[in-house]
């Protein structure tokens, strides 16, 4: 096994740690304002401590501000015009408050969110006691972006009418599906009419208000202050995020692993709640109908009629409607990627994180074997580096995928968010002999270099990397180490996701003396950025793939570039080097893999469906009048069922488990029908299909058996 590089490594982990950049203390009293010290405390670690510190001036102030009422009124459904008159005094005075450490804008915008929201509480309930015309011609533009602050009441509530009837309208279109498809199963059914669906459908709109504005009634002051701390926060950079005590709490759940609920990540932007991940092996993925990029708009529990609207909810509140107990179902009204509105049942569950591991599979082709190693994500247990973590996992894969001949290998990186940095290093190293692997560089502009110094190789055999544009962090070092020394092809996205930095979570508490106002939580902060063996980072820019394929990501900003403030993609002095020889048909492999995918008519129904994802998420207008509402849905689910076909393709390719694993299915049949279901979805994968045909292909020259490390079984 590689040497681990922990106690530096850990450092670099995501994880509470404790800054050294500074022996500042803040003192404090019982009269001292719990708020005006966040801020001090906010600046003080931002300034000291993050890789590329901002300067807090007017260009920041303009920033936060715009950051900050974009969080608390995205759709301009609150504020008027002459409301942002009064707050446009402050957005070249914001830096020179958190300075002072002074929380005026705050205040002012505060007090008046809460008397607006207070206004408009009487709209929807006067609004939704009337049935809206659906045969009007109307229409509805949602880039709320590009609209203009209301310039009275009248206007605002007109604006909060057009947006009550789009919801109404939703939720009647989707009354009138139902009743249709009972009638079709029963033709004695007797169908509502329209004026009862209606109605039934403004009752259920003005109930997801009303449960809206009870859960805005229970935020407190300081939730909303929290808001304001992150929209500082996230000038420096995307990942770098405030947590308060209770968050933080929920901060080391997930870091300890305990993952309990449908199986997702969500992240809310702007007013949508969006699937960040789908956790493998949980009910979510187990049902394989959430997608990474699906918003969820509106949640049902077992046995209640109507559906509550999480749109513009706080994501805690959104999070504690889909969460719920084991053997429990939520109901989720969700607006897949394609831009098609399906409703979504989901059993709730204790996420199985035996699933996060690696695990492999054998292929036979032509008279060869390949093995294929997925790899979820790179653990590594921080408290106790004797548990399992990515890096041993591997080997024993590689030992195992040995023991039955094999000829070729492919790591699957898909989707794969990163994580251990030690793993990465050890990883590596079971491809290559001694060298980098990958450059660390700290806001000092030091320049740590993480190496592999065991000459041993346990695979010396054909390498294929695949990655797509969730591919992140970790996964993007490894990949980009094995595309630096040539010595594996990297088939995926045109790049990957372009996370090339790494955090830190700071305890704030630790930076007080005689602390008298309570737990002040906790900042993750950047304190570091990853750079390639070749001198390059992988900030924004990510890892190319070598052989370029298209998915239904394509055309959709997922990756680092698309956020707001990312750090700038840089390049420092190469590190020393060498690359492998052990191929002697590399780039003439590569050639033959682009020539068949770009003649590959399943990649060019993708392309053609990712292609059409796009121009579904542009779509801004929407008709108010029910006929052609429908129309438009009708098109839109006409052009899905096209593309059904993807999923109908198969490579004809069987994938068998090992040994191993055909003794734990005789006792485990869960893990035999997961196994089963990942075999079969091999099988349609066209990206695995293109790895095994690049194995095929790539040849290699004559090495030194005693490079080669000696495995014992």
């Amino acid at each position: 096994m590689k040497s681990n590089y922990k106690i530096f490594l850990l450092g670099l982990l995501l994880a509470v740690a404790s800054c050294s950049f500074t022996t500042n203390k803040i003192e404090t009293n019982e009269d001292s304002d719990r708020d005006q010290v966040l801020i001090e405390l906010i600046t003080l670690v931002l300034t000291r401590g993050h890789y590329s510190p901002k300067d807090i001036n007017d260009d920041f102030s303009q920033k936060v501000y715009k950051d900050y009422l974009n969080g608390i009124d995205s759709r301009k459904r609150y504020f008027l015009k002459s409301d942002i008159k009064d707050f446009r005094s402050s957005k070249n005075k914001i830096d020179d408050e958190i300075l002072a450490h002074k929380i005026d804008f705050f205040n002012l915008t505060h007090d008046r969110l809460q008397k607006r929201m207070e206004d408009t509480k009487g709209f929807y309930k006067e609004l939704l006691e009337k049935p809206f015309d659906f045969s009007e011609e109307e229409s509805i533009d949602t880039d709320y972006e590009k609209l203009e602050y209301a310039a009275n009441k009248k206007e605002l509530k007109e604006r909060w009418r057009a947006q009550l009837k789009f919801s109404t309208l939703s939720t009647y279109y989707d009354l009138r599906e139902q009743e249709e498809k009972k009638l079709e199963e029963d033709k004695s059914y007797e169908t509502k009419t329209d004026a009862e669906l209606e109605k039934e459908a403004r009752e259920t709109t003005k109930k997801s208000m009303d449960e809206f504005y009870s859960l805005n009634e229970d935020l407190e002051r300081k939730d909303w202050f929290t808001i304001y701390i992150n929209s500082i926060v996230e000038v420096f950079d995307p990942h770098t995020f405030y947590f308060a005590p209770e968050d933080k709490e929920r901060f080391d759940i997930q870091m300890r692993g305990s993952l309990e609920g449908i199986g997702a990540r969500l992240q809310k932007r702007l007013d949508e709640i969006k699937i960040l991940d789908v956790i493998s092996g949980g009910p979510a993925w187990r049902g394989e109908e959430l997608e990474v990029g699906d918003v969820i708009q509106k949640v049902r529990q077992e046995g209640e009629k109507e559906s509550v609207s999480i749109i513009g909810m706080p994501l805690d509140d959104a999070v504690s409607l889909i969460k719920g107990p084991k053997g429990t179902k939520v109901i989720l009204t969700v607006k897949k990627v394609s831009g098609s509105i399906e409703e979504i049942a989901i059993v709730r569950d204790v996420v199985e994180i035996e699933e996060t591991y690696a695990k492999s599979s054998m292929v036979k082709k032509e008279g060869k074997n390949y093995g294929l190693i997925n790899l979820p994500k790179f653990y590594f247990d921080m408290e106790n580096s004797d548990n399992r973590n990515a890096a041993t996992d591997i080997e024993k894969e590689i030992i195992a995928l040995k023991k039955e001949n094999m000829d070729g290998l492919v790591i699957d990186l898909r989707n794969n968010g990163g994580g251990s940095l030690s793993s990465v290093v050890d990883i590596a190293g079971l491809f290559i002999k001694e060298g980098p692997i990958v450059q660390v560089r700290s806001g000092n502009n030091k320049v740590e270099i993480l190496p592999d110094t065991d000459a041993s190789i346990l695979w010396d055999g054909p390498l294929v990397i695949l990655v797509n544009e969730l591919s992140a962090s970790a996964s993007e070092i490894l990949a980009a180490a094995m595309q630096d020394y040539k010595r594996a092809i990297v088939i995926g996205s045109k790049q990957t996701y372009g996370k090339g930095t790494v955090q830190g979570v700071v305890d704030l508490n630790g930076y007080m003396r005689n602390n008298k106002l309570g737990d002040m939580g906790a900042l993750k902060i950047t304190r570091q950025k990853f750079y390639r063996v070749n001198g390059g980072s992988t900030q924004l820019e990510g890892v190319k793939s070598d052989v370029v394929v298209p998915d239904r990501y394509s055309y959709i900003d997922l990756g680092e570039k698309d956020m707001n403030n990312p750090l700038p993609w840089d390049q420092i002095d190469s590190a020393d080097y060498e690359t492998w020889e052990g191929y002697i048909d590399f780039e003439e492999t590569i050639k033959s893999s682009k020539d068949r995918m770009a003649k590959n008519e399943q990649l060019k129904m993708i392309d053609e469906s990712a292609r059409w994802i796009k121009e579904q998420r542009e779509v801004d207008i929407f008709s108010l009048k029910y006929d052609k509402y429908k129309a438009q849905i009708m098109e839109s689910e006409q052009k899905a069922k096209h593309f059904d076909a993807i999923n109908e393709y198969n490579s004809n390719l069987t994938f068998t488990s090992l040994p191993y694993e055909e003794e734990l299915f005789k006792t485990d049949s869960t893990l035999l029908e997961k196994r089963v279901r990942w075999h079969e979805n091999l099988s349609k994968d066209v990206y695995v299909e293109e790895a095994i045909h690049v194995l095929e292909d790539l040849k290699l020259n004559n090495f030194e058996k005693s490079e080669v490390a000696t495995i014992k079984d």
